[in-house]
């Protein structure tokens, strides 16, 4: 007796919505920019990481600039936010300098340092990006400086300028953790440069924040 199969239904295409695109295509350069920096975050290349046609990637986001500024300013936003709370979580002002230094310089956050040296880099032809270094550079200056003030007002520091004291700490974070992507210098030697720097401007004893 001769037997006959039903043909299979044809699969029916699921249809993203646009949000669940967007989302794709932002955790899609996320990815890209912490493995290969953000200058590789084209639109062929999120495209073909994301199997999707590049015309959809034009589609669903405003320009590659912007899509480059946003994926930077979301992984730095999230690296102050586990900032804040080192601090937050240390006894004193002292320790929370500590705490802020040895994550600023923490050499499992090379990705995101490298995220930062080319943001400056690449800031100066993307204006959206260079707006989202200011606003996360003015968020690192804030813990800073808060820091410090709080650490004034409880007696335990001097600082007559609280806010260039702060800008200078984050300057010299910033240029170490350069220096430290071309390994010239250890993470334990430039922290220990930081930190007696520190000291130095704060009015503290020389070794109170590396103990």
């Amino acid at each position: 007796m001769e037997t006959t199969t039903e043909p299979a239904a044809p699969r029916r295409r699921v249809r993203r919505s646009p949000d669940d695109r967007r989302a794709e295509i932002a955790a899609t350069a996320r990815a890209i920019a912490l493995e290969e920096g953000l200058d590789a975050v084209t639109q062929r290349a999120v495209a073909g990481r994301a199997s999707m046609a590049a015309a959809l990637v034009a589609h669903y986001v405003e320009s590659m600039d912007a899509l480059v500024a946003d994926t930077f300013s979301e992984v730095v936003a999230e690296e102050i936010v586990e900032v804040r709370a080192l601090v937050a979580d240390e006894p004193d002002a002292i320790a929370g300098i500590g705490a802020l230094i040895d994550a600023a310089i923490d050499p499992e956050r090379q990705d995101v340092t490298s995220l930062w040296v080319q943001a400056w880099s690449l800031g100066r032809r993307n204006t959206a990006l260079a707006d989202a270094v200011r606003l996360r550079m003015d968020e690192w200056l804030g813990i800073i400086s808060g820091t410090i003030r709080a650490g004034v007002d409880a007696g335990s520091m001097r600082c007559d300028d609280v806010d260039g004291t702060a800008l200078h700490l984050l300057a010299m974070i910033d240029g170490l953790n350069a220096h430290e992507l071309v390994h010239w210098g250890g993470p334990a030697a430039q922290g220990a440069i930081a930190k007696r720097a520190a000291e130095g401007m704060l009015g503290l004893a020389p070794g109170a924040i590396a103990d």
